[in-house]
Order: structure tokens, then sequence, then C-alpha cells
């Protein structure tokens, strides 16, 4: 949260700050997953919103943290969650685009509800689906995932801010930049454009690991080496959160925190596409991140219509215009077949996520 804060509805794992009581657990074969939330010692409304969600070969976990004062932040976070979790779990596309897709998606949704009283809202974004073996983390401002291994701690993230970009090129100190007076300005947020940028990292997943997702209510305030000693100390997922808020809390906690832990209990079968790396370059546009799309079926039966018309034209000189027309009809049929498949669904599907957020949007 950055000035503000409430939250989203507990339903399919996904956080009412203003009710909850205590952690949200999910328990599969595959992994054990917990999230809690906290508004701080200074802030009277959580702004942040969580997503705990079990499918799709894996799951779906994510922490957002909203911006933009007058409840415009909590709205934004919740929106966020809520489209990330509809695309991705009900999308059929390779695990990478599905991902990508669906934080297209949550960013155009918080954009297109930036109007009148709202204006300049936006959230930050950390998701992470586990596809098996492997989890995909996208990641767009300044909310974290980390990854526990073997008693060491890696940052799975980077935080897209004007600080954190000060303190990679060597200008600021992690210390300096933790006290630092814009350690809360986002240099990208969900909701600022119509095309997000954003990071895309895949890591392979083993029995025994340990992720961390939260906002930055946790690490402005405890360090790197702080969170990586109670991830090895404390095993049990409730207890974790519970004490990481502790902490955050016992250093004034000024801003709202939430901490979300994935346990791996299994090893599982890698996916078999190669798993995305972060660009060199910062976070980049989401056309850039999509796999390529091999030629489909439709492509080569378009190919092989045109060939027999063209042969059928050379063969039977005398029936050209009937040929061409055949031709024609065939090509139409093709191309137009699978549109009108697909147009319905999705506008379904829009005008249903329409009132969801109308509805929403109203009661605050």
């Amino acid at each position: 949260m950055r000035q503000g804060g409430n939250s989203s509805a507990p339903e399919n794992g996904s956080s009412d700050n203003s009710r909850l009581s205590g952690p949200i657990l999910r328990t599969t074969r595959q992994f054990t997953a917990a999230m809690l939330t906290d508004p701080g010692r200074e802030r009277s409304l959580n702004e942040d919103a969580a997503l705990l969600a079990d499918g799709q070969g894996g799951g779906l976990f994510a922490v957002a943290d909203g911006m933009g004062g007058h409840a415009a932040g909590d709205v934004a976070s919740r929106i966020a969650i809520e489209e990330l979790r509809e695309v991705y779990l009900r999308s059929a596309e390779a695990a990478p685009d599905r991902l990508v897709d669906a934080v297209q998606a949550a960013n155009l949704a918080v954009y297109r509800h930036a109007v009148g009283s709202e204006a300049g809202m936006g959230t930050t974004l950390t998701a992470v689906a586990i596809d098996g073996g492997a989890a995909l983390i996208a990641n767009v401002g300044d909310s974290r995932a980390y990854l526990m291994r073997g008693g060491k701690l890696a940052r799975l993230t980077r935080d897209h801010s004007w600080v954190a970009e000060q303190v990679r090129r060597g200008f600021l100190s992690e210390q300096e930049a933790r006290g630092h007076h814009w350690r809360n300005v986002v240099s990208n947020a969900l909701g600022s454009d119509e095309r997000v940028r954003l990071d895309l990292l895949g890591v392979p997943l083993e029995r025994g690991d340990r992720l961390l997702v939260c906002s930055d209510g946790l690490t402005a305030v405890v360090d790197d080496a702080e969170i990586a000693q109670l991830l090895t100390q404390i095993p049990d997922a409730p207890e974790l959160l519970a004490r990481l808020i502790a902490t955050a809390n016992a250093r004034g906690g000024p801003d709202n925190i939430t901490v979300l832990v994935i346990d791996v209990r299994v090893n599982a079968p890698r996916p078999r596409y190669p798993l995305p790396a972060l660009s060199d370059e910062g976070p980049i546009d989401i056309e850039a991140l999509r796999t390529p799309s091999p030629r489909r079926p439709v492509t080569y039966l378009t190919l092989a219509v045109l060939y027999l018309t063209l042969l059928g034209m050379i063969i039977l000189p005398e029936h050209n215009v009937t040929v061409a027309a055949l031709g024609v009809l065939a090509l139409a049929a093709l191309l137009l077949t699978p549109r009108l498949l697909q147009r319905e669904p999705r506008a379904a599907r829009s005008k249903e996520h329409k009132r969801d957020v109308t509805h929403k949007g109203s009661s605050k």
C-alpha cells in the first residue's frame, strides 16, 4: 500500500483484509501454501490483496500492493487479483503465455477502471504460477518473490522503483535506500499504461523448496538476512507468517504487510518449454514475452485450398469461374469459422467481468 488501504474477497483464496483473523491455507499433493496480511501500525486501511489458487497442473499465487489513496488502491489491487485469477485459470495456452496474458488483462482492467475519483490508481503485482516442477514469476512494481533452498535465500524479482535503480547502479546502498524519502516511488505499476511492462522468470523447483511472496511492507523494514533466518528456523507456515508480520510491526509497521509462503512437497516433472530468464534491460513489453506461435493447421489448410484451386483452374479452364468460386467459399469457411467459434465466449467473459467490477467498485 502507498496511501490508505483494504482488499479483496475470500472467494477461491483471494484475501479480504478487512475480515481476516488468521492465515488462509491451501494444501495439495504438490505443495502447501499459506497467506497472511496485516494493515501495519500506521495505516487504518489495507490496500494489499493476495491470491492462493490451485489448478492447471499446479497453482497460482500473487500479491498486489495498491496505490492511489482515497480507497482507490484497495480497488486497484482487488481488480488486479481477480482478473489475474480469471484469465490464467480459464486459459488453455502454455503456462508462460497464460501468465503474461493474465498480467496484461489485470493491467487493462485497472487502467480502464482508473477514471473519475479513482483516476491515477494503480498496483504492484508479483505472481507465481507453479507448472509441474517449475515456477514462473511475473513481476510489476516492488513487491517481491524469494526462493529458499538448502539454507540459501535467492531474490527472484527486482524492484521497479527509483531507489532500486540507484542501488543497482551503485549510487545508493541497500541501507540508504531503505530510509530514502523516495523509497515508495515505483517506476512501473499496473494501470499506468495500456500495455504492461514486466519481468518474467522461470525457475525449476525441488522438494523442500520454500517460496515467499510479499509486499514491501515487509521488505522495507526487514532485510533479506532476517527473512532468510526466519524462513530457515520456522518450518510451520502459519507461525512463520505471523513472525514475519510481527517483526515488521515491531519496526514500526509503516505500511500494509502481506506475506505468502509456498512449501514444495514433491519433485514434479518439469515442463518441456524453456524456462524464461530475466532480461538484462529491465521490464519489457508484453509482446516480447509471448512465445512465438507455431504455424497452425488452418495455415496449411489455407495453402492446400489455394493450391487445389489453382490446379483446378489449370486442369479445367472451361470451369474457371466455378472452381474459383468454390475456392473462395472454402477459404472463407476456413478463416471465419474459428473467429465465430471464439467470439461468443470472449463476449460473455467481458460482460461478466464488467458487471463484477462495476458492482464491487460502486460498493466502496
